[in-house]
């Protein structure tokens, strides 16, 4: 054994022996929560206090447990030897002993952050930094770092990435269909933004492979780890896709954290789910912002009709003059309390005006009856006067009341019976109607006169006739929704808002309720220091699911912070939707801007911040590629470059053993790649491959590339575990692979914006990168060698 295998055998012995004691403590640790949990008293008995006491205890309990049950997996990965003498050990969660001495150092904690930015020049007092890997409880690796070079034995230190070893085996490792976090091999320039304040929007632009994903993660990790009041209201994880969500789920609960909600932008609206597909041009037109004035304008039509009402009741016809149903309208819209609230208020009053309406005319036909009575009378005297034969043969007459008008006691009688009219009730609904957010798109989707009216009512600049824009628009009814759908209905349902008038009032009496039951066992029982507030809690139904479940299905929750990752395909009327979760401001918005795809998407982010003025925005950028060689950065640069001149020419952290390469396919197009998808497949060794193309490819590939390479996945049910899948780029977004094969890269330029996809598409790999092209290779690839006979 030489002297430096040796020195590493020694080390590994001297950290796991360090391990061991940790976990150790671990095990100490457990059982003392498990002893707790099980002398907590169990029931209904004792006091309020009690009660409440023992709650409290028992969720303490419960997430240190947790937190401990986390410790498995890769509890301790680094440590810092100072030029003093002392050691700092750094790992996922912070550990005491007994004595409450620090064991291990919490990743988040301000002490630990120098693990992650010290260099040979810093100045930080560090002699050597050290990067465990572990598997569960058993030491496997130690990487050193010596970065004091007047130290004995230093042979040089490494500024430039921090971790060189360590993170070099992380990025050429095989992809596992999962993101893992990057806690242990975080970068300086990750390490500043992830501790950077919570307040305002800090947009994170990076090229590919820049680590994005990762560090809006860990940053979300950190702010939950440092700002209770962010955990307390949770964080909330907007993604591109669920194929993207399913590889990035499991990050944040592998850092100690699960207070996140992860959702896409067709799934931020609970209970609808789009599944419509539309035009490009009629989802980006649904995505301007100017849509908004037009929901508006589309709910203020819907709000009592500047015109005349009548309503036919018993007989009778009832006119409700303009001027009185404006001033109703003016009284019910003040304050701006939402479309349903105030059309409470406004039918309201629309009951009692047709009420004294009914009243009136009651009365006015009693005293025309009272005057015909008194003529009557008058003509009987005269016929006394002149003969007693001429008197009428019978007098009969009925009634309830004396006077014959209706009492004050029986207007409410009178008001029931006109909303028991079905036609009185649909005159009075249909000024202002109860609209739910559906109902009200639908109506206005599916009504091509009602459409133009809010257009022309809006004065919103669509950049095209209202006309139009109008028959673009418009679909039939119940024709399901489009993912440009949910931000209108979001926007509809903050405009509609909830009558929940009937519900606040019931809550409050039960409150008042559970409060006086409360004050009367508290009298009776001669209990101190519990309040009947505390006790009124007890007996009150509470909601036990988890915050994320709560969050989720909640519209209206605020979120404490948001994490946006592919940020630049949000379209303006969803980037209104998902700052309304946000009230804090607090979001982490992670993209880059030359990767847009999608029509409505964002290709500046200084005009991005100039629609929302309001909010605080600052930029910061990445500018080293962790995922993607050398080779492959160099073979998509002239599709950035036709995509934005002026962008950064990436950098990459490292090359690769193999080229790109391209090949102009002849014959079947989809036979070819199956074929090639086989070999590359087999050439990766069990790495995981990735064939993309154009949408309208995919399926006819997914079948014969299924066949060729057993167990490849694809379309909506994508398993990213499988070790072949294919995809097309909207798909691909944030992904990556050990391989790529790029299938029709003609189709792909076809697309709108067919430069930023095929740039997605080249960009996924980690190692190995094909090109299929049918014709002359386009412009963009020519530089990319051929393939290699074989």
């Amino acid at each position: 054994m030489t002297s430096d295998e040796q020195a590493l055998d020694n080390a590994i012995r001297d950290e796991q022996t360090y391990l061991d004691g940790l976990y150790s403590r671990v095990d100490e640790l457990r059982g003392e929560v498990d002893r707790d949990l099980t002398t907590v008293p169990v029931g209904h008995g004792g006091s309020a206090q009690d009660l409440v006491d023992r709650d409290a205890r028992m969720a303490a309990l419960a997430a240190r447990r947790s937190d401990l049950e986390r410790a498995e997996n890769g509890l301790y990965f680094g440590r810092l030897d100072r030029t003093d003498g002392e050691r700092l050990h750094i790992g996922r969660m912070g550990l005491r002993d007994a004595d409450l001495t620090p064991l291990l150092v919490d990743w988040r904690a301000p002490a630990a952050a120098t693990f992650y930015t010290a260099t040979a020049g810093s100045g930080s007092g560090i002699r050597r930094r050290r990067h465990i890997r572990t598997e569960r409880r058993v030491v496997t690796g130690v990487n050193d770092e010596l970065l004091d070079l007047a130290h004995p034995g230093a042979r040089g230190a490494v500024d430039t990435f921090v971790g060189e070893g360590a993170l070099m085996e992380a990025l050429t490792a095989h992809r596992t269909g999962r993101m893992s976090d990057i806690v242990a091999t975080l970068q300086g320039e990750q390490d500043r933004i992830i501790r950077s304040a919570a307040e305002g929007i800090l947009v994170v632009q990076g090229g590919p492979g820049t680590g994005k994903t990762a560090v809006a993660l860990h940053r979300a990790a950190y702010l939950l780890y440092t700002y209770p009041r962010i955990a307390e209201s949770g964080v909330l994880v907007v993604g591109p896709n669920a194929a993207f969500l399913s590889y990035i789920e499991q990050v944040l609960p592998s850092l100690g954290e699960t207070q996140a909600v992860l959702m896409t932008p067709g799934t931020l609206l609970p209970g609808i789910e789009p599944t419509r597909s539309e035009p490009p041009e009629v989802a980006a037109l649904k995505g301007q912002s100017a849509m908004a004035a037009v929901i508006a304008a589309a709910v203020a039509q819907r709000q009592a009709p500047a015109r005349a009402a009548e309503i036919v009741f018993d007989g009778d016809t009832f006119r409700l003059d303009s001027t009185v149903i404006n001033a109703a309208r003016e009284r019910a819209s003040h304050g701006r309390p939402g479309h349903n609230r105030a059309g409470r208020a406004f039918r309201e009053e629309m009951w009692s005006l047709l009420t004294d309406l009914v009243v009136a005319h009651g009365e006015q036909l009693l005293t025309d009856v009272e005057r015909g009575f008194e003529a009557e009378v008058r003509r009987l005297d005269a016929s006394f006067d002149r003969d007693t034969d001429q008197l009428p043969g019978h007098v009969g007459g009925s009634g309830t009341e004396v006077s014959g008008t209706v009492a004050a006691h029986e207007h409410e009688r009178l008001r029931a019976e006109l909303a028991a009219d079905p036609t009185v009730r649909a005159t009075i609904e249909d000024l202002w109607p109860v609209l739910t957010p559906e109902q009200f798109l639908d109506d206005l989707l599916s009504d091509r006169d009602r459409l133009q009216a809010a257009l022309a009512a809006s004065g919103a600049d669509l950049g095209r006739e209202t006309g139009d824009a109008a028959d673009l628009l418009h679909r039939s009814r119940g024709s399901g929704w489009g993912l440009a759908d949910i931000a209108l209905l979001d926007e509809a349902a903050e405009l509609l808002g909830v009558d929940d008038s009937d519900a606040t009032a019931a809550a409050r009496a039960a409150r008042e309720r559970d409060l006086a039951y409360a004050r009367r066992v508290l009298a009776g029982s001669g209990t101190r220091g519990v309040s009947a507030e505390a006790m009124a809690d007890r007996f009150a139904e509470s909601d036990t699911r988890v915050l994320a479940e709560r969050a989720a299905a909640d519209r209206t929750w605020a979120y404490g912070h948001a994490v946006v990752d592919e940020a630049q395909e949000l379209s303006a009327m969803q980037w209104r939707m998902l700052l309304r979760r946000v009230p804090s401001g607090s979001l982490t918005v992670v993209g880059d801007i030359n990767q847009t795809s999608s029509a409505g998407g964002s290709t500046s982010w200084s005009s991005l911040a100039a629609q929302h003025p309001r909010r605080r925005w600052t930029v910061v950028e990445l500018t080293v590629n962790y995922r993607t060689p050398q080779e492959v950065m160099d073979a998509a640069l002239p599709v950035l470059r036709v995509l934005n001149p002026a962008a950064t020419e990436p950098v990459s952290a490292r090359t690769g053993p193999h080229r790109p390469w391209r090949l102009e396919v002849a014959d079947d197009l989809v036979a070819v790649t199956a074929r090639l998808a086989a070999q590359e497949h087999a050439a990766l060794e069990g790495g995981h491959l990735a064939v993309i193309a154009p949408p309208a490819l995919v399926p006819a590939l997914a079948s014969a590339v299924a066949a060729a390479v057993p167990g490849a996945s694809s379309g909506a049910d994508l398993d990213l575990g499988s070790r072949c899948v294919v995809i097309d780029p909207t798909q691909a977004k944030g992904l990556e692979f050990d391989g790529v094969l790029v299938a029709d890269v003609e189709g792909l330029l076809a697309a709108p914006r067919g430069h930023s996809d095929l740039y997605v598409a080249m960009t996924r790999t980690t190692s190995r990168l094909g090109l299929l092209h049918t014709g002359p290779a386009p412009a963009a690839i020519t530089q990319v060698p051929t393939r290699p006979a074989s």
